[in-house]
């Protein structure tokens, strides 16, 4: 009987193709509306990194004012200062540790052709490789002796690869920034970030960047981190005094591989502030914290709630446009009333008649969604052109597909409920009087 229904459905759908056409497009549009905010809301959220985002902790401690907290709600600084990043990089508690800072650098190509340009720089440590997984195209990261050493070594990024050596293998090669040579260890292929969740300080969809050194490094020749710099008291004059200040702009994300490493590695946070109080710093109430991967976007708000708001616009207007399907299907099912009453006086049941003109609900709502994902796709397109920064996340995915679809269906048989029990309330008499 389904086979049967569907025919039916389509034959009275082409014999008001008009009508036929202005439900379809409401359905569509509201679909597309919808799932454009829903896909990049969804993609905003979605865990960068699922196989081990419970493993990996970003450290705050909490070095702020006694008069005031570093944050409204309470929570510590968003990042630690040099002084205590580097006592908790030599204590090497965590199964992975690696402190980190933007730089930009002035680079100097050896291929006269390619002229000097800036470049932004990430100074970690070795073990971010391990810990963030990007992939290697050539060669691999440096070596925790490199670390130790400050050793003049680079990983490049595959774009900046291609712009220096034309995308050849370059390992072994040396880069000049600043005047000084590094020699390229690694080349990265193309890392797909949906987010840069390993520093949403400095921009949650920024694109990862173009070089990365050892943090030992960059501090060693005293470049100055190019991200958010913050201080509750003024350092004192000179490097070595920034250094030593309370003022926070370094990052800090430790790899734990069980829930019992994660208890030590609080444990020892804890000891580790208590004596520095003891030394006249931290002078707040303990406040240590170690959210993982997916904890640390939800406390930086990466779905920000413009895109919230933005998204319940959306399913209002989906909200919309279903009402106004509904209108537009009680007209259609009312029109048939003589078809609908011939029927149940021939022996039709008002169970057969409700699944006959569910199903042509249906068939709306399958039109409407295959169009529906069309326009969303547009409303992608559209998204990235006019939001740059939202162009890692402003894509369907399979996902979002099938939920377009079964969106698209739901809507069209919710949209079609009231008009098919409306239709199966015809009285075959009255009708067969006509």
């Amino acid at each position: 009987m389904f086979t049967y229904y569907l025919q039916l459905g389509l034959r009275s759908l082409k014999r008001n193709p008009i009508l036929t056409a202005l439900m379809v497009a409401g359905i569509a549009l509201g679909i597309a509306a919808s799932m454009t905010t829903l896909t990049v809301m969804h993609l905003m959220g979605s865990d960068p990194i699922p196989w081990k985002s419970d493993k990996l902790h970003y450290v705050q401690l909490d070095n702020w004012s006694p008069d005031e907290a570093a944050n409204d709600d309470g929570s510590p600084p968003d990042q630690v200062t040099y002084r205590d990043a580097l006592a908790l990089m030599e204590a090497a508690k965590a199964d992975k540790q690696a402190a980190m800072f933007k730089v930009s650098l002035p680079v100097q190509p050896e291929n006269p052709e390619v002229k000097p340009f800036q470049s932004l720089l990430r100074a970690t440590y070795s073990d971010f490789f391990g810990m963030f997984e990007p992939p290697f195209k050539y060669g691999g990261p440096w070596d925790r002796r490199q670390d130790a050493e400050h050793a003049r070594v680079v990983v490049l990024g595959r774009d900046a690869n291609e712009k220096l050596f034309g995308g050849q293998d370059s390992v072994g090669k040396s880069v000049r920034m600043n005047g000084v040579d590094y020699t390229v260890t690694g080349v990265l292929d193309d890392w797909k970030l949906r987010s840069k969740y390993y520093d949403l300080t400095t921009g949650a969809f920024s694109d990862p960047e173009e070089m990365f050194l050892p943090f030992t490094t960059a501090v060693d020749l005293k470049q100055r981190a190019t991200g958010n710099n913050s201080c509750w008291k003024a350092p004192g004059a000179g490097w070595e005094a920034y250094l030593d200040s309370d003022c926070v702009w370094v990052q800090m994300w430790v790899q734990l591989d069980s829930p019992a490493r994660l208890a030590e590695y609080k444990a020892f946070l804890d000891s580790y502030v208590n004596e520095q109080k003891k030394l006249g710093r931290f002078p707040r109430p303990l406040n240590n914290r170690l959210p993982d991967v997916k904890e640390w976007m939800r406390d930086q708000r990466v779905v920000s709630g413009d895109v919230q708001v933005q998204t319940g616009l959306g399913f209002a207007f989906l909200v919309v446009c279903l009402v106004n399907t509904i209108g537009l299907l009680l007209a259609k099912f009312t029109r048939k009333a003589g078809e609908v009453g011939l029927r149940r006086a021939l022996g039709a049941s008002r169970r057969e008649v409700f699944k006959q003109f569910l199903i042509e609900s249906g068939v709306i709502g399958v039109s409407g969604g295959v169009l529906g994902l069309l326009l969303t796709a547009l409303g992608l397109v559209a998204v990235r052109a006019l939001y740059a920064q939202y162009k890692s996340v402003a894509s369907l995915d399979w996902m979002m597909v099938a939920t377009t679809i079964v969106l698209a269906i739901v809507s069209a048989v919710l949209a079609g409920l009231y008009p098919t029990w409306r239709a199966c309330r015809v009285q075959p008499a009255a009708q067969l009087k006509l």
